[in-house]
């Protein structure tokens, strides 16, 4: 199943190729603190401080916590926006500054940017077929990212960008997907895993690209992948369990699945696999000790990080909320999420769904 594909890269300027491409100009938005200091900040803000807001597909954040990658359609984060087409955005809280990466045609699914910090990826419809994008965020540019089906989508980045995994989909018969990992600068493609169904496939690439946890949705069984000797191990969460990939730390030491009502965490040198019983993993820090969850139970907290060290629980949010994978930075010091809320920061009456990023330190 695991070969070497000869697919080319599909590299397209901003000016002339991808319809709907915006150059990154810095817009700083005001009304957001720039300084550190435990707390919450609402992040989708319009550049004179007026209320923007988040689109539900997840935001992601860097290894520093530097900066957050979102998505929006508000007609304020930017100078003119008058159809609110849903565009990507990097928020950049040391500057601070919020820089408009692309507004290609939606719907956008979930922007996630590399753990540098250096690019955007994301995925949506071009025509009839979705497709992987990738941005520069210090230039703006923007590259379409060829795959070797007719569809690619759910894309996942090493901590430079340099290495991309996705799945490749072939919707006419007979219907298949194929897991691959593209070095899209040197233009070289490596199948991970091939199947013979469509049923939510799904990649999470460790930072230095070695390693792809996947998932064959239609088995329920997740897999890990090592570059370094093509092969896969696995299922990891054992033979008699079905399991859900959420993601791999991007220092390849953990994977998160679900099964069942539970979270189990697996550690990949030993090849134990740690219970975190009836809450949902949403995603992993970078280090693979802290857990951000969703606890089942809706009476209490919408998302907690765990400190899967010593056990202790710190509360992200007690309003409604969500997030996605890579929401937490490096030692838990970051989350970013999104929430309805109106009380989670002062002077909220938009009523729409936000950005917020909580700070533990």
């Amino acid at each position: 199943m695991r070969a070497v594909l000869g697919a080319t890269i599909l590299v397209c300027a901003v000016a002339t190729g991808i319809p709907g491409t915006a150059s990154a100009d810095p817009m700083t938005a005001a009304g957001v603190a720039s300084g550190s200091g435990a707390g919450i900040e609402r992040i989708s803000v319009a550049s004179d401080g007026t209320q923007g807001d988040g689109d539900s597909a997840g935001a992601t954040i860097t290894t520093d916590g530097r900066r957050i990658a979102f998505s929006s359609s508000a007609n304020n984060l930017t100078p003119a926006n008058p159809a609110n087409r849903e565009r990507v955005f990097v928020r950049d809280q040391r500057t601070p500054q919020t820089l408009l990466m692309t507004t290609l045609t939606p719907p956008i699914q979930r922007p996630l940017i590399s753990g540098d910090g250096q690019y955007v990826a994301l995925w949506g419809l071009l025509q009839r077929d979705t497709k992987s994008f990738l941005s520069q965020v210090r230039s703006g540019s923007t590259i379409g990212i060829n795959c070797s089906g007719l569809s690619c989508s759910q894309p996942s980045l090493s901590t430079d960008g340099r290495y991309l995994a996705q799945v490749a989909t072939f919707n006419r018969p007979p219907s298949r997907q194929r897991i691959e990992v593209r070095d899209w600068q040197a233009g070289t493609a490596v199948t991970v895993d091939e199947f013979d169904h469509t049923v939510s496939a799904r990649p999470s690439i460790s930072g230095d690209g070695r390693f792809v946890a996947y998932q064959d949705g239609q088995a329920q069984d997740v897999f890990v992948w090592d570059r370094s000797d093509d092969t896969s191990s696995g299922p990891i969460e054992g033979p008699s369990t079905a399991a859900t990939l959420v993601q791999i730390s991007r220092d390849g030491s953990k994977v998160v699945y679900l099964s069942g009502s539970d979270t189990y965490v697996h550690d990949e040198k030993s090849g134990t696999n740690h219970l975190v019983a009836n809450v949902r993993g949403v995603a992993i820090d970078p280090t693979g000790r802290y857990l951000l969850y969703a606890p089942h139970d809706t009476s209490g907290p919408s998302l907690t990080l765990r400190d899967l060290e010593t056990g202790s629980d710190e509360i992200v949010s007690d309003r409604p909320a969500s997030a996605g994978t890579d929401a937490v930075s490096a030692g838990g010091r970051d989350v970013v999420f999104h929430s309805t809320a109106d009380d989670i920061v002062p002077g909220d009456t938009n009523g729409k769904s936000d950005v917020f990023v909580r700070r533990f330190y």
